[in-house]
């Protein structure tokens, strides 16, 4: 049986990688380590909780001594290392607390596998990352594999770090490794701090829908569920030593992405048409704030198979269906009483 350890599995990315792959690999053996803050929530995994080939443990991948005794006691086969703080406007508020995670937290793991795994066959260590390493694009141009990095915020500067410690493993160490950058996710179970899920949470509550500037900032939209698929395939069929970028070709101004969602909702709420753009607020623009992300993931795609099976409106409209018919998920995520229930249930091991 093959052991695989995934960080930040309770979060939102994570847990539909967790899901994935314990419905899909019974052969494997999932070990979800997460710290449980602010986004990492097992009420995202109730269905699987109780599966003969998954477990869950509480721990900091920044606690040297837990994580070693962890890969120890579980002799893990891989890593597929998704456990970061990610929020840009939390890391310009704390930006020591995004160093600490990601960049001392991959370098625990690094180190833990490597003096583990005296023997390196059929050993990975897949790190998990984002787009916003390489910077801000202009009008036109892609994001690709070989894109020189710029990051731009404390998060995405200590994920650029974070990539880097991967890579100097891999070249110093003969750590067998891949990367992947990714583009932005959407779908269900997303912190409600994040574009979408805030955008639907205040329209359903009529309040207002903060925009950043003129919200002309352009993203790539990737649906979590082809970004856990493009995973899976990467996990299995990639080259060691690859980077691989996961992109959904789905571009959309952050202000476009707004009105859309205000037509949509006013047509499943029933409200009369228009009235959730009126509560379109615009705000100071965040600091630094990056342009345009957009990904090429032709590699991918011409050398592993994979491409996004949605496009953003299908995605869109089955991401607002889940948010309306949990809204006691939402609620009991933005009042914080889920921690308290699991704070209890798990103590670090």
């Amino acid at each position: 049986m093959k052991k695989i350890l995934i960080t930040g599995g309770a979060g939102f990315i994570g847990s539909h990688l967790v899901r994935l792959f314990v419905h899909k690999y019974p052969d494997y053996f999932i070990t979800n380590l997460d710290a449980l803050t602010y986004a990492g929530n097992l009420e995202n995994l109730t269905d699987i909780e109780n599966s003969p080939n998954y477990t869950f443990v509480k721990g900091d991948i920044t606690d040297e001594s837990f994580v070693e005794a962890l890969f120890e006691e579980k002799k893990f086969d891989a890593v597929i290392h998704l456990a970061a703080e990610s929020h840009v406007d939390r890391s310009i508020l704390d930006p020591m607390s995004f160093v600490k995670t990601n960049v001392l937290g991959t370098g625990v793991l690094l180190n833990a596998a490597k003096k583990n795994w005296t023997d390196l066959t059929n050993k990975l260590f897949y790190h998990v990352s984002t787009d916003e390493v390489y910077g801000s694009l202009g009008e036109v141009g892609f994001f690709t594999e070989t894109t020189p990095y710029d990051p731009r915020s404390p998060y995405s500067a200590s994920k650029a770090a974070s990539d880097h410690l991967v890579r100097a493993y891999h070249h110093t160490y003969n750590l067998p490794v891949v990367v992947s950058n990714c583009s932005n996710n959407y779908g269900s179970h997303q912190f409600p701090e994040k574009l979408l899920p805030l955008m639907i949470n205040n329209i359903v509550h009529s309040k207002p829908l903060p925009v950043y500037g003129k919200g002309e900032n352009v993203r790539d939209w990737l649906w979590v569920e082809d970004h856990a698929r493009a995973i899976d395939v990467i996990f299995h069929k990639g080259i060691t030593g690859e980077t691989y970028n996961i992109g959904g070709f789905n571009e959309w101004k952050n202000i476009d992405i707004v009105h859309l969602l205000c037509r949509i909702m006013d047509k499943k709420l029933n409200r009369a048409e228009g009235e959730s753009e009126k509560l379109i607020t615009y705000v100071k623009d965040r600091a630094g704030h990056d342009k345009r992300y957009a990904i090429d993931a032709t590699k991918l795609e011409n050398e592993l198979g994979w491409s996004p099976s949605l496009q953003f409106e299908e995605g869109l409209d089955k991401t607002i269906d889940w948010y309306l018919a949990n809204e006691t998920w939402i609620s009991r995520i933005t009042s914080g009483s889920y921690k308290q229930y699991y704070d209890q249930q798990y103590t670090k091991r």
